[in-house]
């Protein structure tokens, strides 16, 4: 049970200051393309341990000024894919993030750009869930959730974005991710939370039988002894759990008929986020399903917040702070 009784703001104090003790050493490539109004770059900066994590970076070429950013975080298995995926920010005027999660590539055809280097500490179903979960400081997502923190520093770093205006964005891992971000970053203005996975798994043996999930289920099925102390890690990474640290405006949605991230899950972060939020939920909608008047509640829900004076600018994460909860 090493590391299993770890406290979430020593945790990620530990993880998060050991990688801001390595320079973020952005690289910014111009890719051409058949977009004449948006500049897109190859973007790439250090992310846990110092590796490289790629993704687009898609400037506005009208802007004034530095922009608002949305820092866009990916479903499971995805990689960046082509800029013209992601042009739903720089449409609106704002400048996006489009961020590789390490290791992941292909799934909707979209490929990544971003290997990981870190290797095996137990054996596991194949995927990335169960990847070093026995211990909190090899799990997969300690890295996953170091690299969405740094994609959020590496854009407001950025000239061309406005550090004040950064918002994090994703549905289903991506969501995981934008709100871990959103907890984990004092620079996150603003999040959008769409049926984000890892939140509120309290047993290992009643998830979804639905990947990612199917991985974590089949670990219990495989490993029965080992799934206790495999669910004590995954606390320190739960989405649900992390929501209570919430500092920034969030805008939360869930899908009534989602059968892979079930809406009480959704409704578990939402409920436990103590910061400015609201929640969205289409009852008849499945996992991931396109929903445009989600496009049009997020892109509303993110102009108000844009449009105000940066109260967050200075408050500190959780973790930042010293403390427990």
């Amino acid at each position: 049970m090493h590391g299993a009784e770890e406290q979430p703001a020593a945790f990620w104090r530990t993880a998060l200051e050991e990688a801001e003790a390595v320079p973020l050493d952005p690289a910014t490539v111009e890719e051409p393309t058949a977009l004449p109004g948006t500049a897109v770059y190859d973007f790439s900066f250090a992310g846990a341990h110092g590796h490289r994590i790629h993704g687009w970076l898609m400037v506005p070429r009208a802007g004034d000024g530095p922009l608002p950013c949305v820092v866009q975080y990916l479903g499971y298995g995805e990689g960046r894919g082509h800029a013209l995926d992601r042009l739903l920010w720089p449409a609106l005027g704002y400048a996006t993030l489009v961020v590789d999660t390490r290791g992941q590539s292909g799934a909707g055809g979209r490929r990544g750009a971003t290997p990981d280097p870190v290797g095996l500490t137990h054996p596991q179903v194949p995927g990335f869930t169960t990847r070093g979960v026995l211990d909190p400081r090899t799990y997969y997502y300690r890295d996953a959730y170091t690299d969405a923190v740094r994609a959020v520093a590496a854009a407001a770093a950025h000239p061309a974005v406005d550090p004040a205006r950064v918002a994090t964005a994703g549905c289903s891992q991506g969501g995981q991710l934008a709100l871990a971000a959103a907890v984990l970053s004092p620079l996150v203005a603003a999040a959008l939370v769409e049926s984000p996975f890892l939140s509120a798994v309290t047993d290992l043996a009643r998830l979804p039988d639905r990947q990612p999930y199917r991985e974590l289920l089949r670990f219990a099925e495989s490993y029965p002894d080992l799934a206790p102390r495999a669910l004590r890690s995954l606390r320190l990474f739960d989405v649900a759990e992390l929501a209570v640290h919430g500092r920034c405006p969030a805008l939360f949605s869930v899908a009534g008929r989602d059968g892979r991230c079930a809406p009480e899950t959704g409704y578990a972060a939402h409920a436990r986020y103590p910061a400015e939020k609201r929640l969205l939920t289409w009852p008849m909608a499945e996992h991931a399903a396109p929903n445009t008047p989600l496009r049009l509640a997020e892109a509303e829900f993110l102009a108000d917040i844009f449009t105000r004076q940066p109260a967050q600018a200075d408050t500190p994460a959780f973790w930042q702070e010293g403390h427990d909860t």
